[in-house]
Order: C-alpha cells, then structure tokens, then sequence
C-alpha cells in the first residue's frame, strides 16, 4: 500500500527567501502525525505547498502514490486531500446541520439547491448527520452557529472538511484560540475519527502533541531537523534547544 502522503525534496522559495528547504516526509496510511516547530519554521508554508495553496518551487508531493506535484489545490482535494484552514468562513446564521449540507452540496456540484429544496435532500441531510455525529456534535445540528461557543465551531470546520471525503485530512492548528478546557475536547474528537483516515497537523501545544501524534516532523529555518516517536523526539537533545524552551523559543505556525 501507499503511503498517505510523500514527499521529497519539497522546496518553496519566494525571490531570495527559502520558506520551506528540500523537505521529504512520509506519512503512513491511517497514521496521525504531528508537524511542530518554532516561530518562522515554516510550517504553514509547507502546508501551503503539500495542498497547492502556493505551487512549490521543487520537489514532489505523492497522495495515496498519485504524483500531485503539479496538480492545483481543487484538484487535490479531489483526490482525497483536504485542509481545515482552507474552508470558508461558516455561515453564523444557518444551523450546524445546514453548514455541513451547504459543503456536501457543493461536493456534488448541487450548491443552488440548498436555496431551493433542502427538504428532499434527504440523503444529503443523512450524510450532513452523520459528519456531525463524527465529531460530536449530533446534539447541536439544529443549533445556529452564532450559538455555539469558539471550539464547537472548529469541529464544525472538521464536519465541513469531512464532507470532501478526504483520504488526508490536515488540520492547522485545530485548538487555535480554544481555552484548554475545550481544546483537549477537540483533540479527543479529532482522536476518535476512523482509522481509514490519515490526520497531519500543526498544534503548538506540546501536551497535546506528545499526547495525540504517533509520529513528529519537527521543522525548524525550513527544513526537518528531526521525526520520529513521540519518546524520541522528547528525548532528542537538538529539539530541546531549539523548540521545548532551552533558548526561550515559542512556537507558531
């Protein structure tokens, strides 16, 4: 079998500046790896380039042993690359369940009739509950957005990018802005999704990092300095000067 997701030699460069230096990773099929890394590591661009957000300047990018190198950000969705960051802002006003629709609607190219007859979309709505049930949130299908507090609504985001079906599903900071009371909440949800799906993310919380990912990429001025278990990356000696707090570094992405 494949891997989920291959890369080598990933290099994303902008005129003299090289954000992302000659990356190669491999996440398993069914894995959930961790990309962490202090500030200006370069995490968010090479999240940018595996999605085709921004076109690479070199390297290749495999999904599911599919060379996506140059296929665009559309595209790879649809061959079972999905990002949370790139979803659209939620529609406040509509329900939880109405949100998760809309995004499989669009999915099957059907969006205008969510404005017609979301009555008969009984399939549709069944798969929109389903998607809710995943993360948790079948109570709230019929609670309006604007209703919910911050981190419910980033599990709505997870719903939303569920709806494309995803094979890879890459979170970027998933507990950003959530008090810590609900990111572990988030986390045991995101930790709780089948096993078919592959999860890469981007989490500044080391407890939730060393608590959730079985594998960590650590990336620092662009270029993996390390990965492994979560055991040996704690231990490594060159991660704790650069990231766990020996020269006062704090991460973002």
């Amino acid at each position: 079998m494949s891997p989920a997701l291959e890369v080598h030699d990933l290099t994303l460069r902008f005129a003299n500046f090289v954000a992302v230096n000659k990356v190669s990773m491999t996440v398993e099929t069914g894995s959930r790896q961790a990309i962490i890394g202090p500030n200006g590591a370069g995490k968010t661009s090479l999240v940018h380039a595996l999605t085709g957000a921004i076109p690479s300047s070199a390297g290749t990018v495999s999904i599911c042993g599919i060379d996506a190198t140059r296929l665009s950000q559309a595209a790879r969705v649809h061959h079972g690359l999905a990002r949370t960051f790139q979803i659209n802002q939620l529609f406040t006003g509509l329900t939880v369940l109405e949100n998760v629709l809309m995004a499989i609607l669009e999915r099957d190219g059907r969006a205008s009739i969510f404005w017609r007859s979301v009555a008969a979309e009984r399939v549709a709505i069944d798969e929109a509950k389903a998607l809710l049930e995943l993360v948790g949130l079948g109570p709230q299908a019929g609670a309006r957005v604007n209703a919910l507090p911050y981190g419910m609504r980033r599990l709505i985001e997870i719903a939303i990018a569920l709806a494309t079906r995803p094979k890879v599903l890459i979170l970027d900071e998933p507990a950003a802005g959530v008090p810590t009371t609900q990111s572990e909440a988030i986390f045991e949800r995101i930790a709780a999704l089948p096993r078919d799906l592959t999860l890469l993310f981007i989490e500044h919380d080391m407890n939730l990092v060393f608590r959730f990912a079985e594998k960590i990429t650590v990336l620092v001025a662009g270029e993996v300095l390390t990965e492994g278990p979560p055991a040996a990356i704690s231990a490594d000696e060159r991660v704790r000067e650069v990231y766990l707090g020996r020269r006062g570094h704090h991460a973002a992405a």
